[in-house]
């Protein structure tokens, strides 16, 4: 089967985040001039929605660029599992009654 990545980690995200923002307002301010040019607010309009695509298609995909920076995750504590969870009970009994 393949073998798709679908995660981003934090430092990624942030990065889309900054890319988004960055080519929405950079399509914003040239479609803004532009239609105040040509006098005609549709083609501000449609230079933001090329921005907003062109945003989408570079951000919302997982790329290897904003899976650099991976977790390393803890390794699970080992419990026996009736132990803990009669103590655990005991615990919170022994809390409320106090």
């Amino acid at each position: 089967m393949l073998d798709i990545q679908t995660h981003m980690d934090f430092a990624g995200q942030g990065k889309a985040e900054r890319w988004s923002r960055f080519i929405i307002t950079f399509f914003g301010i040239v479609g803004l001039i532009y239609g105040a040019f040509v006098q005609q607010f549709s083609q501000t309009v449609y230079i933001l929605g090329a921005g907003f695509v062109l945003s989408s298609l570079i951000t919302i995909p997982p790329w290897p660029l904003y899976r650099r920076n991976a977790l390393k995750w803890q390794k699970p504590i080992e419990t026996d599992a009736k132990s803990s969870s009669s103590e655990s009970g005991d615990e919170g009994k022994k809390k409320k009654k106090q």
